[in-house]
């Protein structure tokens, strides 16, 4: 556990002693990455990065992600890189639960801690660096840029979840509540970062089911997540994955609020052509 309100893997590995059997799941509709499977032999070394590991958590793949790739980055003192992504179509969310990160975008350094969020647009000049004595942890969520004639690419930006104020879903007495960081209505984004929380015996009181795909990292507390038919026990650290139309629900379980980062793709015509054969650049 992190020393801040928000889980991060460490890493480790575990004794010959423990029983194999987890909680992870794969299956076509929906997967669970448990929190307990992120040990250090699964993390990959990324290009142009020092001092850095990474649990590639979600990416486009066959029966899997289609939209987007979501990392948790570790990154020792005076780690970092001065060319984070080789992908120039690439857009990203930063999220940081630990450390204390040095970000420049185009040629401005901020400091972001624990909460600190970023949007990177993929027209940008950005770097990372991690500057302190202790480790630096972060999500990165990335997707390809859908541009669209006639409307602006969206600009960078850097806040702090703890300076905006969630948004209440309606007739939930404040149950269920959404941080925003990017207005639904403004076009230019076709993604979504958000973070929900839901306080204790908060739930989805019906099965959402449409269009958009979502990547769900639990940030704190736990809960029991419908997953098309089945009822799926999620806590701290874990990931979950939602194909398009997979009906989902919850129940926050206590005693303390439950909480998870959410990635779904928005604001975007869907795309024509048979399933495998999407047009180039459609990730």
């Amino acid at each position: 556990m992190s020393s801040s309100s928000y889980f991060a893997p460490t890493g480790g590995h575990p004794p010959q002693t423990q029983i194999m059997t987890g909680r992870a799941i794969f299956k076509d509709w929906y997967a669970v990455i448990p929190h307990g499977v992120m040990k250090d032999i699964v993390t990959s070394a990324l290009p142009h990065w020092e001092k850095t590991r990474a649990w590639i958590i979600a990416r486009p793949l066959s029966g899997f992600a289609e939209t987007f790739s979501h990392y948790i980055v570790e990154v020792l003192e005076g780690g970092g890189s001065e060319k984070p992504d080789t992908d120039p179509s690439a857009q990203a969310v930063i999220f940081v639960v630990e450390g204390q990160m040095n970000l420049t975008i185009n040629g401005e350094v901020h400091t972001l801690e624990d909460g600190g969020y970023a949007y990177i647009p993929a027209s940008a000049d950005w770097s990372v660096k991690n500057a302190a004595s202790a480790p630096l942890r972060f999500h990165w969520v990335r997707k390809s840029y859908e541009a669209v004639e006639g409307i602006d690419e969206p600009t960078a930006f850097v806040t702090n979840e703890k300076q905006i104020a969630p948004t209440p879903m309606p007739d939930t007495q404040g149950r269920w509540a959404t941080t925003r960081f990017v207005e639904p209505s403004d076009l230019r984004h076709d993604m979504h970062v958000n973070i929900v929380t839901f306080e204790p015996g908060g739930v989805i009181p019906f099965e959402e089911t449409h269009v958009m795909e979502h990547g769900l990292y639990v940030l704190e507390g736990k809960a029991v997540y419908k997953l098309n038919q089945d009822w799926v026990e999620v806590e701290a650290g874990d990931f979950m994955w939602l194909r398009a139309f997979c009906p989902q629900a919850c129940y926050a379980g206590g005693p303390g609020r439950f909480r998870y980062l959410l990635y779904k793709d928005v604001n975007r015509h869907a795309k024509l052509g048979r399933a495998g054969s999407l047009p180039s650049g459609a990730f």
